[in-house]
């Protein structure tokens, strides 16, 4: 079985493990952001990307707003016509356009935004980082980009049922930083600084 058919498979079980997480954890959402470190904003702030949350994400929108109360500059995805993620800069409440995909999105004409704490969506992730998205590519171009360029911390929000063992890598995923989840933090660049030093 090639390692597209066991992300094929992963993403599937993963989008009905992660709707079952939601429907048990209404308040998913307010309690990850009363959790949600404020360390993070003060080392890896102010740009701050969020998201809109679709199908069963956990909706960043209640940390969204507590960081913005504590100084953070938002910005959200846009995905260009060329398929390109780029962030644009945004304040909570502004209006947001109805995008391919069904997706709300800032407008073309918004400031671009050069985000240093990423909080990223996903389907899973595990103990190393490793990040299990929707199939696109989109957020790892974009990690890839800012990574080039100076510093982008990720940070995952997730259920604790999206922490799984593994998730299969290839060699253009970009690992994540740290996840916060509804019952606390993860330090994942921790942990995977740990696995190196007893590999070596």
């Amino acid at each position: 079985m090639t390692q597209s058919i066991d992300k094929t498979d992963l993403r599937h079980r993963m989008r009905t493990l992660r709707a079952e997480a939601a429907a048990r954890d209404p308040d998913a959402a307010e309690t990850l952001a009363e959790q949600f470190p404020m360390k993070l904003l003060e080392r890896y702030g102010p740009v701050v990307a969020g998201y809109v949350a679709i199908n069963e994400e956990i909706d960043p929108a209640p940390l969204m707003k507590r960081l913005a109360k504590a100084g953070a500059e938002l910005c959200l995805p846009r995905i260009e016509d060329s398929g390109e993620l780029t962030w644009r800069l945004w304040s909570v409440g502004e209006p947001l356009e109805r995008r391919p995909f069904g997706l709300l999105e800032p407008a073309q004409d918004a400031p671009m935004a050069k985000p240093t704490l990423i909080l990223t969506p996903l389907l899973a992730f595990d103990g190393m980082g490793n990040r299990l998205g929707y199939g696109k590519g989109h957020y790892d171009r974009a990690f890839e980009a800012l990574r080039a360029n100076g510093r982008a911390f990720a940070c995952a929000l997730a259920y604790p049922a999206q922490q799984i063992d593994q998730v299969p890598t290839e060699s253009h995923d970009q690992p994540l930083d740290w996840a916060v989840t509804p019952i606390g933090s993860i330090p994942l660049f921790m942990m995977r600084n740990m696995k190196s030093l007893t590999d070596s």
